[in-house]
């Protein structure tokens, strides 16, 4: 299990973006808030591999309704990950396994596919 941040460094319906270095883990990871509850991925888009975001935290759309990839805008549901328009629809992000402890963000290990 690997700490990553507090619940509060996110804003309800915003995102943070996480530089993960050794230990093998997944590498750029973002994490979600919405509706209550924290939602975490593998920065990387599954159409060619690219980060989400062009500006640091910036992986939501306008409306904070879905993920976003700034390449080609793509768009991603914040709940499942999947891809429901541009050039990767119907494929997924990586999801992370995360748990939510005395106000803390735990990763609980590698990645998962949605």
């Amino acid at each position: 299990m690997r700490s990553l941040c507090r619940v509060d460094d996110i804003p309800e319906g915003g995102a943070k973006g996480l530089s993960l270095t050794g230990g093998g883990g997944p590498g750029e990871i973002f994490l979600v808030r919405a509706h209550g509850r924290i939602r975490g991925y593998v920065n990387s888009c599954p159409h060619i591999g690219t980060p989400l975001d062009v500006l640091p935290d910036r992986f939501l759309t306008r409306d904070g309704r879905q993920i976003l990839c700034s390449t080609h805008g793509a768009r991603f549901e914040i709940e499942s990950g999947r891809c429901v328009a541009g050039p990767c629809r119907g494929r997924f992000l990586q999801a992370l396994r995360l748990k939510v402890e005395d106000g803390m963000i735990l990763l609980l290990d590698e990645t998962q596919n949605g």
